[in-house]
């Protein structure tokens, strides 16, 4: 049973985005540079071993969402892109994203999505506050669940990190 999970996000975002936080999505899906200063995910631990062998954590900041090229466990292509979505009702952002992950970034990426749920246009927010963000499932799974946030939580983030629950 392979770890590797597919994540398909496609949201519309809220107008009134600045410009760094723009930059810090486009950078999480592989369509731009990393901005100088992280706001919307900040912590990316890492473990790394030192010269005399101890390990320590580091901050080793990735981008997200950038998966690119064909998939390594799931079948198509990985891809990311973010449209304005000018003269559409409700102005903003159109996000879509295919990528694979693993449990050991559902933390990261639970955050990143977190605040794309936090930024998605009214008309995706259901009465209960539920936000539907995409779909994943698991490589072998045939069948997707919904990619939703609710109460600022992430289900995905929930069902690869048993112990967040």
């Amino acid at each position: 049973m392979s770890d590797i999970h597919e994540l398909i996000v496609t949201v519309d975002l809220r107008e009134g985005l600045s410009e760094q936080q723009l930059t810090e999505l486009r950078w999480h899906l592989g369509l731009g540079p990393q901005p100088a200063h992280l706001t919307v995910v900040t912590d990316f631990p890492c473990v790394v071993v030192d010269d005399d062998g101890i390990p320590r954590i580091e901050n080793e900041p990735r981008p997200l969402l950038a998966g690119s090229g064909p998939a390594w466990r799931t079948t198509g292509a990985l891809c990311s892109a973010l449209a304005a979505r000018d003269g559409l009702p409700g102005g903003g952002w159109a996000l879509t994203s295919r990528t694979e992950i693993h449990p050991d970034e559902a933390e990261e990426v639970g955050a990143l999505l977190g605040w794309i749920a936090e930024h998605a246009q009214d008309t995706l927010r259901r009465g209960d506050g539920t936000v539907r963000l995409g779909h994943y499932r698991a490589s072998e799974d045939p069948e997707p669940s919904a990619l939703e946030s609710r109460d600022g939580r992430i289900n995905l983030a929930e069902a690869l990190l048993p112990r967040s629950r």
